[in-house]
């Protein structure tokens, strides 16, 4: 029997704007704390809805497709209107922990556990009545930690896959793929690309199409990265790397997995090894990265077309990435963006109308959130934020991109910035703090004739160093200073001189 109700918001239906980022407000959609089971036997209209989101996509006509960690798939209709006109149907249960949705064409891709499965609902009546593997081939051992993610697609239409380590009892990362990135196949199979991950929660492509994933800070894994994914790389956990015997591996490593070490030495000692394209310092941005959506929202959502925002969970906020390619390696600068999140933000997907939606689960888990779980919506105001846009590298420092017209006077001075470098050492303990510290003199600030741009002369820079910058001197043309003055650029090539 199809399920069937309507519940109000939780907290409020209200926007409420943060200090944090001026220009962006929260919507509740749904929000709690009392988890009340919706396979209840006595289940009734009116009953709480254990909202703990695992997964998001809009169907083909509008309504929202949510996993929930639970093994439901629900749909949400009306979820960017008025809060009391949403919506609930459920449309699939039975998974085991889904963490991924995907529309594809009339069906919907959810990845749970042990596989793929393509759901459908082949009668017309709301609720899916066919189950079929449409990828599978890895090892599930029974441990708590061996999650699956995605899928997610590519530019050039593969669908990506993400495998977590094992972690806690009934553990075996000697098994196929633990740890391990890959694409959907023929014949339902599971095609290995990527190996070295930890627990890559988040896949989403750039609108060049390329795949990234956000992992997560732990054993051999310094602070937060993201990793620009392609066929053959090794990242950074090696526990997983017995998989590279298979047949089907797509790379073998040509040395030993070198330890403590700080990491630029890492990668000279293994070739195969890819540096992140992005590292998300350690509570500077969070501490437990969750997912990637790219914002190509056309204007809607603010300044920040082409940008991923990276959901974080022990946090509860959102931050912001630039990306830009120097000698075909990505690169690029992480930024702070909004907090005060319900709970942790576990996925973001933008909507048709160009707001963030954001779900949320606490799993247990610490969060600064104040609920259990639920679904919330980000919406730009109108006002454009006084923020630092881009980061770009240059041969001799950065520019600077601001999103409003800045005062020359604060911007030229160099004063107005102070700039370090560091890098994280490379071993099998969890995280590392930042070694091999080094300020940087920032010579000279040149601000360009539109007043929008700052051109930052500096000595030293290094690479596969993260560059620290913080201009908290640098003020508006109207006086405002930055709500955000901290940046953090993962310089992984420095760009040649003209």
């Amino acid at each position: 029997m199809k399920r069937f109700l309507s519940l109000a918001v939780a907290l409020f239906a209200t926007d409420l704007h943060l200090a944090a980022t001026d220009g962006y407000a929260i919507q509740s959609i749904l929000t709690g704390s009392s988890p009340t089971s919706s396979r209840n036997a006595n289940w009734k209209p009116g009953d709480g809805l254990t909202l703990e989101v695992g997964g998001m996509d809009f169907m083909a006509d509008g309504k929202l497709a949510v996993a929930i960690r639970k093994g439901e798939v629900w749909l949400i209709d009306g979820a960017l209107g008025a809060a009391d006109q949403v919506r609930y149907t459920l449309f699939a249960s039975g998974l085991h922990e889904p963490l991924g949705v995907l529309r594809d064409g009339d069906s919907l891709l959810v990845t749970q556990r042990t596989e793929v499965t393509r759901l459908r609902d082949t009668n017309g009546d709301g609720v899916a009545d066919e189950y079929l593997t449409a990828a599978r081939g890895w090892n599930v051992s029974g441990s708590y930690h061996g999650y699956a993610y995605g899928p997610k697609r590519d530019g050039s239409g593969n669908l990506w896959v993400a495998l977590n380590l094992d972690m806690g009892e009934r553990s075996d990362n000697k098994a196929a793929w633990r740890g391990w990135s890959g694409v959907m196949g023929a014949a339902n199979s599971f095609v290995p690309m990527v190996a070295g991950l930890r627990s890559p929660c988040g896949l989403g492509a750039n609108l060049a199409g390329d795949m990234f994933c956000v992992d997560q800070q732990g054993t051999w894994i310094p602070s937060t990265p993201i990793y620009h994914l392609r066929k053959g790389a090794f990242f950074l956990n090696p526990e997983g790397i017995a998989s590279q015997e298979r047949p089907e591996s797509p790379l073998k490593l040509s040395a030993p997995v070198p330890s403590k070490v700080p990491y630029p030495a890492a990668l000279r000692a293994l070739p195969e090894m890819k540096p992140p394209a992005v590292w998300l310092p350690y509570n500077k941005m969070g501490r437990s990265g969750t997912d990637l959506a790219v914002c190509a929202a056309g204007g809607k959502f603010g300044p920040f077309d082409g940008q991923l925002f990276v959901g974080e969970f022990t946090d509860a906020k959102v931050g912001r990435v630039f990306l830009e390619k120097i000698d075909g390696e990505y690169q690029g600068a992480a930024f702070p963006f909004l907090s005060g999140f319900a709970s942790g933000v576990v996925r973001l997907l933008f909507a048709p109308d160009g707001s963030l939606l954001v779900g949320m689960s606490s799993r247990g888990w610490s969060s600064l959130g104040t609920q259990a779980y639920g679904l919330q919506r980000v919406r730009w105001t109108g006002t454009t934020p006084f923020a630092i846009q881009e980061m770009r590298a240059q041969p001799d420092g950065f520019e600077l991109v601001f999103t409003t017209a800045i005062d020359p006077a604060t911007a030229a001075l160099p004063v107005s910035y102070t700039v370090k470098s560091y890098t994280y050492l490379y071993s099998n303990a969890y995280g590392s703090a930042e070694i091999d510290a080094l300020p940087l003199n920032v010579m000279n600030a040149t601000v360009s004739a539109d007043r929008r741009r700052v051109r930052l002369k500096l000595d030293g820079l290094r690479a596969h160093y993260v560059h620290e910058l913080r201009a908290t001197g640098v003020r508006s043309a109207t006086g405002a200073s930055l709500a955000q003055p901290d940046a953090y650029y993962t310089l992984n090539r420095i760009p040649a001189l003209p």
